[in-house]
């Protein structure tokens, strides 16, 4: 059975905000409200201005906190959180979930933290809490001397500045001990304590002036946040002798260290002086260290090493006594790499041609480490070739073209012709040598660049696989570079320039973002010197039209129009396009696109078999672009009422009764809702009980429900599902939970609670108040109007 309430008693508070909504007393519809509360581990939660508050809690604890909203229908919530105030920058994440959970927080989750939710009626509600994390660090002790010494030779002092850091929220609090003996301003002339004025509370240093005997001791820096969320104190000891001195190292290596691919490389350091012993560690210029590292008693080990290592490393040193010692050694891995070649003709000429008579030039370049390792020697027709008058041989200054060498052929004869070798090598020997061939005879002609008939342009679909081609002749061939003609924009590859040794460029898995002009380009490496030559290539991608909506469920009851767009964002070719509908595999209509980007169908009057999947292909060469229709005569889901006012009661002592409360979401978008299926399930249960509830006469927006679940078990809760009918059939189904709490109830006299549980007795939050209850454990925190009051424990006697 049906029952349509008036409920203006729910949203009477909202009811000059939102008065359209309740001119029909049937209206239950009401924008959210939201407030947060708190559980988990809190050391104390104050208020602060503007209504906002500041929960603490210590480092490691677990954080709770709770989104409560009203509004109907059923609120949205979403937790954002903005960085805190620590250094270490924390990224904006969202928890789409009532309640907030974090367990062992970290004090880089500190921050404000926002809760909104929104529910689509008037603007969304946000409440937000800062949450301050406290924390403590082990503080560090650092020790500096000075030494001052007088021209004549009257004094000699010796001051010693012991500073104590600890990291800490809220900010620390340091006091020194000297043995047993507490230290304090004035307490010592020779004793100076002090907090320098650009730290502001971050330190505290302790001045022993020109050095006693009993200044030689244990000195204690004991870091206090004055026990805050129990936080107890923390101490460092510091022995100060005679003898403290900053530390000192030395590397038992070379600097450099040149080294072969594959070697073993130990870089030893030792400390050669300090007190205490200082601790040594090793970085890379690099960053980490290479994960094949091995590091013992300062003796840093590099297995197997390859280029990869090569880099700066350095030994550091460490006592807190001073600053820490630093020294480093350079690695070099040897290795030779990337052998080219060019051929200058005769640069006085201005020729692109070699001819008998003219000067020819044959450079040759690798990439060595180290470069001044580097040797090259010259064959011609494997025979060693000395640099002579008419066989010049150089080296470019490797400031200006490193690792170049050139031969210079003056005076070119017939039995200059041959084939010349560049050899390249390191006088350290172990990494092979690159030997480079060189042909200079009548048929060595600089290149041309051509593209074949029929390979521009080029039409594609995408994802396919192309091949731009540029032919290339002359002898010898060049390396091609290909990059982009129509704009700055990266290759395929990502790069902005791309090499190809037989003038071909394949592009696998072609994108519409491709489609332009493409510049093949003889490169001066393995060929000649000259101009370059340069060729386009076109090409052009098609892709199929790109349509909207691609999915959209259309619901409607029988009887009614329905009419359904496909709209065409992009396309090519776009001139040409083509549509078909169907229904099902059914040809409804088809037909051309003329000067509009959209096509429309159109149901004048719904039929039962006008239910289904329509479709709308767009086409064109590249294939079709598809809208689809879901057309169907499903009801929406219920939406459950969750600010009903105590819902639950309870007339006998093992069961218990539930008043739910619904509105159904756009009942009149689809036929008439004749009843609603209700299953209901005990949680940790498998089997569905269910019921029909009929329903009377047309249903309108915002209605609300009610049907009592009755003969539930104490304390048990339940999985309800409530499902919609129309003449269609079943709709879309809502699932809600429902718990049991105790009412109250004074004729249930048989209820007893010692209030031990976290449960709290089963008291639950009444969420249309204006404040929460918590429970807690800890001494009276205002000092000032109520010292040492509050009791020792509870009845049972537990401080707990």
């Amino acid at each position: 059975m049906k029952h349509i309430i008036n409920c203006s008693h729910y949203t009477r508070l909202l009811a000059y905000a939102f008065t359209i909504f309740l001119q029909n007393h049937k209206v239950c519809y009401a924008p959210p409200t939201v407030r947060i509360v708190h559980s988990g581990h809190a050391c104390n939660v104050e208020e602060e201005r503007f209504s906002e508050r500041v929960y603490t809690i210590r480092e490691g604890e677990t954080l709770e906190l709770t989104c409560l909203v009203t509004g109907h229908p059923r609120p949205q919530i979403r937790w954002t959180k903005t960085a805190g105030s620590v250094s270490d920058r924390f990224q904006d994440s969202s928890v789409f979930n009532e309640t907030l959970h974090i367990a062992k927080i970290q004090r880089h989750q500190g921050g404000r933290y926002y809760c909104k939710a929104e529910n689509g009626l008037g603007s969304p509600a946000i409440k937000s809490i800062r949450v301050d994390v406290y924390y403590l660090d082990d503080p560090m002790v650092t020790v500096h001397q000075s030494i001052g010494e007088a021209k004549e030779q009257f004094y000699y002092e010796r001051t010693v500045f012991l500073r104590c850091v600890a990291n800490s929220n809220p900010p620390v609090r340091y006091s020194w001990h000297r043995g047993r003996d507490v230290l304090s301003q004035g307490s010592d002339k020779g004793v100076e304590i002090y907090e320098p004025f650009f730290t502001q509370g971050e330190t505290k240093i302790l001045k022993l002036k020109n050095l006693r005997p009993k200044d030689y001791a244990n000195y204690s820096c004991i870091a206090s946040v004055r026990n805050v969320c129990g936080i107890a104190d923390r101490r460092v000891v510091f022995r100060l002798t005679n003898k403290t001195a900053s530390p000192s190292i030395k590397l038992l290596v070379e600097d450099p260290i040149v080294v072969n691919p594959g070697q073993t490389v130990s870089l030893v350091c030792i400390t050669t002086g300090g007190e205490p012993t200082p601790v040594l560690t090793w970085t890379s210029s690099s960053g980490a260290l290479p994960e094949k590292s091995l590091v013992k008693d300062g003796t840093l080990t590099l297995p197997a090493i390859s280029s990869e290592d090569a880099g700066v490393y350095s030994c550091l040193a460490s006592n807190n006594v001073g600053n820490p010692a630093k020294k480093s050694t350079t690695i070099i891995v040897r290795a030779l790499k990337k052998g080219r070649f060019w051929i200058t003709p005769d640069p006085y000429h201005n020729d692109d041609n070699i001819q008998i008579g003219r000067e020819v030039k044959i450079s040759c370049q690798v990439e060595a480490t180290p470069p001044e390792e580097l040797v090259f020697s010259w064959l011609k027709n494997g025979r060693a070739l000395r640099s002579s008058e008419r066989m010049v041989i150089t080296q470019t200054d490797p400031d200006i073209s490193p690792g170049t060498t050139n031969l210079d052929i003056i005076d070119l004869k017939f039995t200059d012709f041959g084939t010349y070798t560049c050899v390249a090598s390191l006088r350290g020997g172990g990494i092979p040598e690159i030997s480079i061939d060189v042909n200079i005879s009548s048929t060595t002609v600089p290149p041309n660049l051509s593209v074949p008939r029929g390979k521009s342009p080029l039409v594609a679909r995408e994802g396919d696989t192309m091949e731009l081609e540029c032919l290339v002749s002359g002898k010898p061939k060049p390396i091609i570079l290909w990059s982009r003609a129509d704009k700055e924009a990266p290759m395929p590859d990502g790069s902005m320039q791309m090499e190809s040794y037989d003038g071909v460029l394949r592009i696998v898995n072609v994108s519409r973002e491709m489609t332009g002009s493409y510049r093949c380009q003889t490169s001066q490496y393995n060929g000649f010197n000259v101009k370059p030559r340069e060729a386009v290539v076109e090409l052009i991608v098609q892709y199929s039209p790109a349509v909207e909506p691609v999915w959209q469920e259309v619901r409607q009851g029988l009887g009614r129009p329905v009419a359904m767009t496909c709209r065409v964002l992009r396309a090519h070719p776009s001139r040409v396009l083509r549509y078909e509908w169907r229904l099902g595999s059914r040809l409804l209509h088809a037909g051309h696109f003329d000067s509009r980007d959209e096509t429309e169908y159109t149901i004048r009057s719904l039929a039962r078999e006008g239910y289904g999947e329509y479709t709308c292909d767009v086409i064109n060469e590249a294939g079709p672009g598809r809208c689809t229709f879901l057309v169907t005569g499903k009801a929406y889901a219920p939406e459950f009422y969750y600010d009903t006012y105590s819902p639950l009661w309870q007339n006998r002592p093992r069961v218990y009764g539930y008043k739910l409360q619904w509105t159904q979401m756009n009942p009149n978008t689809v036929d008439r809702i004749m009843a609603y299926r209700l299953g209901i399930r005990q949680t940790g249960q498998q089997r569905w009980w269910e019921q029909e509830i009929p329903v009377d006469g047309n249903m309108q927006r915002g209605e609300l429900i009610t049907h009592n679940l009755t003969e539930l078990i104490r304390p048990e809760a339940y999985l309800v599902r409530l499902t919609p009918i129309t003449r269609f059939g079943e709709g879309d189904s809502a699932i809600r939970v429902v718990t049991y709490s105790a009412p109250i109830n004074p004729h249930l006299r048989e209820f007893h609670c010692s209030f031990e549980e976290d449960l709290i007795c089963m008291f639950t939050q009444d969420k249309n108040d204006d404040f929460d209850w918590t429970r807690h454990s800890a001494a009276t925190r205002d000092t000032k109007y109520t010292p040492n009051t509050g009791p020792g424990g509870d009845r049972s006697g537990s401080k707990q």
